[in-house]
């Protein structure tokens, strides 16, 4: 197993707030300020990002169309795609990399969760790109029917990582190429243990590395695997 690393640090932007009331008489003590509610903010990034739907997740897909467009591209570039080979990407989100993979396959399919997200793939590949809900672990392909998977700041959403690589084995042909990229401080584990994962579905010739795209972009760790054949 080939393994390409690059060192960095990356900050810590976490922090922890605690409130402490002063000291008052317990006869008459003011009710404690209003608490923010982090449940509320994850459900919200979640309708934007996690799961778009509604306003927010349109929006989510506008920010994610130019967030995202430096990485995608990267990931379509390295993949090499052929005109006789047929592109899944797996969570196109607003469509940036299916958008670019479908310009260069014989035939492209995009899928993904979110009608939102679906609808705008759909403005932007037209009738280039084949669209359908699903999910990495639910492509709804035959198997052994994909030269090529793309997935971009998507294993971050995988419920179950085992399930979804297996589901990426099973629909790439003999010698199918697995590109994956996330961004480094969003991922739940490291990208060696995603190789890891990789390797225990099956896929062989792994290698890992972080990419750090231009402009304002985070830091990227990118997996390339190959079903052996």
């Amino acid at each position: 197993m080939a393994l390409r690393v690059r060192v960095g640090v990356i900050p810590d932007a976490g922090f922890r707030e605690k409130w402490c009331p002063r000291s008052m008489s317990t006869s008459h003590q003011p009710a404690p300020p209003p608490q923010p509610d982090p449940g509320g903010f994850a459900r919200v990034l979640d309708r934007a990002f996690g799961h778009p739907s509604g306003t927010l997740g349109r929006l989510g897909g506008w920010l994610m169309a130019r967030g995202n467009a430096a990485t995608e591209q990267r990931i379509v570039e390295l993949a090499r795609i052929r005109p006789d080979e047929t592109v899944l990407v797996v969570g196109p989100g607003p469509g940036v990399g299916l958008d670019a993979a479908s310009r260069l396959a014989g035939r492209a399919v995009g899928v993904d969760p979110s009608p939102e997200m679906l609808a705008l793939c759909h403005e932007r590949c037209g009738d280039r790109a084949e669209l359908r809900e699903g999910s990495a672990a639910r492509t709804g392909e035959p198997g052994g029917s994909i030269d090529v998977v793309l997935t971009v700041n998507n294993v971050m959403l995988w419920d179950d990582r085992a399930a979804a690589f297996a589901e990426l084995f099973r629909v790439l042909r003999p010698g199918g190429r697995l590109l994956l990229s996330a961004h480094e401080k969003w991922l739940p584990v490291s990208r060696h243990v995603l190789a890891y994962e990789a390797a225990e579905a099956g896929f062989t010739d792994l290698q890992t590395w972080t990419w750090d795209p231009p402009g304002f972009a985070a830091l990227a760790a990118q997996l390339r695997a190959v079903k052996p054949g």
